[in-house]
């Protein structure tokens, strides 16, 4: 199996809890400005936490509720009055800090709201956090890192240990945050068992898009037992469009580049007791050397040093050079599991391929486990959305293509620990 980390995402919505006005009134301030007649009524805030509130996590938002008004003006300031960065949810119901707040500290929200008067209102609450948790932390790992230049199929995946029992997902999800440039919105979907969730556009990433990514968890209350671990935050950005098919049928993988065959390779698949999956999949990791142990699986039992191997599953699926095979490449099916190319073949291909591409294989004897690796694309856009805690807007939809480059269109088990050395066969 493979080396992979888990990731741990919580989530507190201290925003979205509407409170009774008399907890805040004490510090609303309303400015009148002059005029003829009978005033207009200022705008009324409630904004949470609510004022002296005490033990709060320090995943906190500022949340603020208008009626009569809209916002005009947030600031929030630590005990020695420096200001605390944040930035507002794109509904406007919250405002997030950009960093977690600190532990036994406290600090001072002032939000100010004007009507279409023209008259204002500031509602201003103080509040302090909770001290350091001594709950179990939720491990979260964000399998999506700065600096890097990834496939157009590449999804920012977050992966969880233990799991995100699912009636906290939905609080976890909010504290996961994906911002792209140009604009192209998509939705996160869990895994079933909670270990692994993954966000996508309907469509493939546009080539040259700016991919922003902040799993805000740090101090997020999980249930009634854990607690967030830690924030995780990448920048990175889409390279060029290239896709991978394999065919059991005829043994060839078909390499295409923005839609044009690059070129055909013989291939030998996982031979009947030990069959590759079937299915849409992504290059995960890429190494030019690296060693395959299989010491106590079925079928295992062997170590060996494999040069430029490309990682499709947790489960030790690679793509990979393997001289000893090239002479049933093409032909016969011989491997573990994995796609054995010849040496030439394998180091070409890890110039052309990137993390993040797309691969897909069909014909096999096994069906790609969801979950089995980064599989946002191995099923329907309808199918992977049904998997998000929160309401997916009604208009993300994927874009119709007349003639789809291959692997454009998606169709349609959880990560383990990842060893100190991979698997593979």
């Amino acid at each position: 199996m493979d080396v992979r980390r888990r990731l741990t995402l919580f989530a507190v919505t201290i925003a979205a809890t509407p409170l009774v006005v008399g907890a805040c009134t004490a510090g609303q301030r309303e400015a009148v400005k002059p005029g003829h007649g009978r005033a207009a009524a200022a705008p009324s805030v409630i904004v949470t936490p609510a004022d002296r509130t005490k033990n709060v996590p320090i995943s906190a938002e500022v949340g603020a509720k208008v009626s009569g008004g809209k916002i005009t003006a947030v600031k929030l300031t630590d005990d020695k009055g420096r200001p605390v960065p944040a930035e507002p949810r794109e509904d406007g119901s919250s405002w997030v800090p950009d960093r977690p707040l600190r532990n036994s500290r406290t600090y001072t929200a002032e939000v100010t709201a004007t009507g279409d008067s023209g008259r204002t209102t500031t509602q201003q609450t103080t509040f302090t956090t909770m001290a350091k948790s001594t709950k179990q932390a939720i491990t979260s790992e964000l399998y999506f890192t700065s600096n890097q230049t990834y496939g157009t199929a590449m999804p920012v995946v977050v992966a969880f240990d233990p799991p995100i029992p699912k009636e906290a997902r939905a609080d976890v999800q909010r504290r996961l945050f994906v911002k792209t440039d140009p604009p192209q919105p998509g939705t996160w979907s869990w895994e079933s068992d909670g270990k692994q969730v993954e966000y996508r556009a309907p469509d493939f990433w546009r080539s040259g898009t700016r991919i922003s990514v902040r799993s805000a968890l740090e101090g997020l209350p999980i249930g009634k037992d854990a607690i967030g671990d830690a924030d995780h935050t990448a920048v990175s950005k889409i390279g060029r469009q290239v896709s991978l098919d394999i065919d059991n049928a005829t043994k060839q993988m078909s390499v295409f580049q923005d839609g044009k065959l690059l070129r055909k390779i013989p291939v030998s698949l996982g031979k009947a007791s030990t069959p590759s999956s079937s299915g849409k999949m992504v290059i995960m990791e890429k190494f030019d050397r690296t060693t395959f142990d299989t010491r106590g699986e079925p079928n295992g039992g062997y170590v060996v040093d494999v040069d430029d191997a490309q990682r499709l599953t947790w489960g030790g699926e690679f793509i990979h050079a393997a001289p000893w095979s090239e002479g049933d490449q093409g032909y016969t099916n011989v491997s573990h599991g994995c796609a054995n190319v010849s040496s030439a073949a394998a180091d070409w291909l890890m110039g052309v391929t990137q993390v993040g591409d797309l691969v897909t294989v069909k014909g096999t004897e096994v069906k790609l486990d969801q979950g089995n690796g980064f599989t946002a694309w191995n099923v329907s856009w309808d199918e992977f959305a049904k998997g998000s805690a929160l309401p997916v807007p009604a208009g993300l939809k994927p874009t119709p293509s007349i003639t789809p480059h291959p692997g454009a269109v998606a169709g349609g088990s959880s990560p383990a620990p990842a060893p100190s050395k991979s698997n593979g066969g």
